[in-house]
């Protein structure tokens, strides 16, 4: 095993991680009234009304996604009776949508945040970052999966990535099960490592305080209205 390998899959993880954690706490401790999404449905509705519920709900679908298919073992779909045939099949298919749906929505936002002066300035260099972030992994991970299922492959993450992931997590970590991985998918994981390290400095907190109502609210509506004053005519 050379060295590469066990820094950018066994230490730097951890590492990733550790800052994740202690920047977010440290963000919630010292930054309460900062721990917001900083709406800027005022200054622009009309992008924001198709970006945004885009972006989320394709997130939502593509989080979700991507628990099912690293976190849950190969042998628990086995058990159900899913056929990997069945599985994969739904994963380019039903993944391939939602991805496509957040790409949209990311893209619409991106241009109404660095585009619109108004929006733009309201921004900080973290939501820029979060932002490039986000592309390159919404955009990697597209590119992967299409990759992947075009070429026929037969790499099945659930062999590699999947435990490599819940090794991690559960402390029992085997770098070399990212040998064998395509450079596609190590890209996509490379800017999630990205995007962790940025999270704490970005408006993206507030997905730990978001209610689920949010996703299906009304927008906000700010209506002009004129006071009359005695003694004015």
């Amino acid at each position: 095993m050379n060295v590469s390998t066990l820094l950018l899959w066994l230490v730097l993880p951890y590492i990733v991680l550790t800052f994740f954690i202690v920047a977010t706490l440290f963000r919630f401790k010292t930054d309460p009234y900062g721990w917001t999404s900083k709406s800027s449905e005022i200054l622009e509705k009309r992008l924001l009304k198709w970006g945004n519920p885009l972006f989320h709900w394709g997130l939502m679908f593509v989080f979700f996604g991507h628990v099912a298919g690293l976190l849950v073992p190969i042998g628990f779909y086995h058990a159900l009776g899913v056929n990997d045939e069945f599985y994969h099949f739904n994963a380019v298919v039903v993944g391939g949508a939602a991805g496509l749906a957040t790409l949209v929505g990311l893209m619409i936002l991106c241009y109404r945040r660095f585009k619109l002066p108004r929006v733009r300035k309201t921004s900080s260099i973290g939501d820029f970052i979060a932002l490039v972030f986000l592309v390159v992994m919404v955009i990697s991970g597209i590119f992967a999966t299409a990759s992947n299922a075009a070429a026929h492959a037969g790499f099945d993450y659930r062999m590699s990535i999947n435990p490599w992931i819940r090794g991690i997590l559960l402390l029992h970590p085997d770098p070399e099960l990212m040998v064998s991985v395509p450079w596609y998918f190590k890209v996509h994981i490379l800017a999630a490592y990205g995007l962790f390290v940025a999270f704490p400095f970005t408006r993206l907190v507030h997905v730990f305080s978001l209610p689920i109502t949010y996703l299906w609210r009304s927008y906000v509506l700010y209506r002009k209205y004129s006071v009359n004053v005695p003694g004015n005519t």
